[in-house]
């Protein structure tokens, strides 16, 4: 028992399971905002458009309520405005989504460019080889020796 709740530690604290904790926490945020964007202004535009008061008159009433029971009610507003909120959202993911492969691929241009300076600048400017730098050692020991006798 106490492996696996070892096991839960480690996966739970893991950066990408936090990433999607925090992306579900602000998931249902946007949802809640689209939503109300969907309830609050585009159905009331569409119920406008088709000249009903509110959004309901959209829904088409197959049997009206009787003494006992519930009236059966074809509820295409209601799925118009369902509609509407997934589309909403959709686009807005979809967005996101776009704008942050772009970021990425400017990135990896910017990442590119820089490398291929510094390559450029490498090959402009040759560093000696151990042979030079050895040579240049011994000629500089050798001055200092005739310096010394």
């Amino acid at each position: 028992m106490k492996k696996f709740f070892e096991e839960f530690k480690t996966f739970i604290s893991r950066g990408n399971v936090m990433d999607m904790a925090v992306g579900v926490i602000i998931g249902g945020a946007f949802g809640a905002i689209t939503s109300s964007l969907v309830t609050n202004v585009i159905t009331p535009l569409l119920a406008a458009l088709f000249n009903s008061p509110n959004p309901d008159a959209l829904n088409i009433t197959l049997r009206a309520a009787t003494d006992g029971g519930e009236p059966i009610v074809l509820g295409l507003g209601t799925f118009l405005g369902t509609i509407i909120n997934f589309l909403v959202i959709a686009f807005a993911l979809f967005s996101v989504i776009k704008a942050i492969n772009k970021a990425k691929e400017m990135g990896e241009k910017l990442m590119k460019k820089q490398k291929e300076e510094e390559e450029a600048k490498a090959a402009e400017d040759p560093k000696p080889t151990t042979e030079e730098l050895l040579g240049e050692i011994l000629a500089e020991l050798r001055k200092q020796d005739g310096k010394a006798k």
